[in-house]
């Protein structure tokens, strides 16, 4: 049987929708090959994962050697020597004071750690979230998420939570336009914090780039505004950095784009080039709020996956690859700005770095092109590329490649995507 057949059998896609029809077999770099001997340029990265690349050498010879030493032991049980040397890393790359980390498997694990070590650093039992923002999709990371496609049939859901507009400029919730608004999303989070809660916040928590959203970039004065707010009522920052971080935006993490510490930094995704890894990593005082019995994980921090985060790391700082993700995103961005002017379809470009979104729209009164945003993806795919789609209104186009991608790819990349974007749009006309 092939793996489609498989799949069909004995795995629970249903809440997949439409799955692409690609059977991998191997993946190095930016390109995938499929079963058939296909290759796609990638630029999707596995859900913006593979950010060193597939299969890097030094990553995949790291996790090679740790295989032959030992392959678990239980980092909350044990000393693991892997797991120590890669919390002292991320001591060493993580913004401002943040020190101590404790590592998870996946993304929706180390947010609800980091939901639950705030309460008790604080004593304080609520949050400020933020519309449109995704956090994950247990019990716990789906009560902050701001997401209603997200959401639904998952409920009841946990109580303390309130919901600040998302900094999408786009589409302002206050109908204003960026700079006359004076950041009226950030100012926004005061009015919040004293009508909207019990005055018991723990901590106000946001992606620096909102990706499953639909790589939503907020202003360059919002976090200062919005943390400003969130640390004068006495609460942390709880930075959700699962999709942005490692070098996805042109700095290790996006919130350095924006001048702000985190008293709180979660992480995944790009943390380990495909190995499962997660982690959050606070300032010393916050650390020492779980006491005995509060916190585990089995598997986090498995030796395997931190050798391989460990050569990541490496390889980030050796090849530049958050400096090479700066210059190919303007490189992709220049591009695609310059078609929107001559492609009715294309609403908006944006992003930071190699995490950028292009926003499909029908008409002037930008109703969301949801259909035709599925059909560029298919054109893509059909002319050997890989691209993502999101947005809250399903509508968005998501470019996130492996930060090694060249110069010559990314130009490859938007001639495949204006083909397709060109053929979508003759098709409305």
């Amino acid at each position: 049987m092939h793996a489609r057949q498989l799949y069909d059998k004995y795995l629970i896609t249903s809440m997949v929708g439409d799955f692409q029809p690609v059977e991998i077999a191997e993946a190095h770099g930016c390109t995938v090959t499929g079963a058939d001997g296909r290759k796609f340029l990638d630029c999707f990265s596995g859900i913006a994962v593979c950010n060193a690349g597939h299969c890097h050498p030094r990553v995949v010879a790291a996790a090679k050697h740790q295989m032959d030493q030992f392959v678990h032991c239980g980092t909350y049980v044990y000393y693991n020597p892997r797991a120590a040397e890669c919390a002292q890393l991320m001591a060493e790359i993580t913004p401002g004071r943040l020190q101590k980390t404790f590592f998870g498997n996946s993304g929706a694990e180390v947010i609800e750690g980091a939901l639950r070590i705030a309460k008790q650093h604080t004593k304080r039992k609520e949050f400020v979230c933020l519309s449109q923002s995704f956090h994950g999709r247990t019990v716990a990371t789906l009560s902050i998420t701001g997401n209603r496609s997200r959401k639904k049939g998952g409920g009841p859901y946990l109580p303390g939570v309130a919901f600040a507009p998302a900094p999408y400029c786009y589409r302002c919730p206050f109908q204003l336009s960026y700079p006359g608004c004076g950041c009226a999303c950030a100012e926004h989070i005061d009015y919040v914090l004293k009508y909207n809660t019990a005055g018991d916040v723990a901590a106000f928590i946001a992606e620096p780039v909102m990706g499953e959203g639909g790589i939503i970039v907020p202003p360059p004065e919002y976090f200062r505004i919005a943390v400003g707010h969130a640390r004068k009522d006495g609460a942390l920052f709880l930075c959700d950095e699962v999709q942005s971080g490692f070098g996805r935006t042109g700095r290790l993490f996006a919130i350095e784009h924006y001048g702000v510490e985190p008293d709180i930094l979660t992480s995944a995704k790009g943390i380990a080039d495909g190995f499962p890894l997660a982690a959050f990593t606070v300032t010393p005082e916050i650390a020492n709020a779980f006491t005995p019995g509060d916190h585990l994980s089995t598997f986090g921090g498995n030796p395997v996956s931190c050798a391989a985060a460990i050569a990541n790391i490496g390889v980030m700082r050796d090849e530049k690859l958050p400096e090479n993700a700066l210059a190919r995103g303007e490189q992709f961005q220049k591009r695609l700005r310059a078609f929107q002017q001559k492609c009715p379809l294309v609403g908006d470009v944006r992003g930071k770095g190699l995490m950028i979104g292009v926003e499909l729209i029908k008409d002037a009164a930008k109703t969301p092109a949801a259909d035709e945003t599925k059909e560029v993806q298919r054109h893509c795919l059909e002319r050997g590329m890989l691209v993502g789609t999101g947005g809250s209104l399903s509508n968005v186009i998501r470019i996130q490649p492996p930060l090694v991608i060249t110069a010559a790819e990314v130009d490859h990349a938007c001639d495949v995507l204006e083909d397709a974007l060109r053929d979508v749009q003759a098709k409305r006309a």
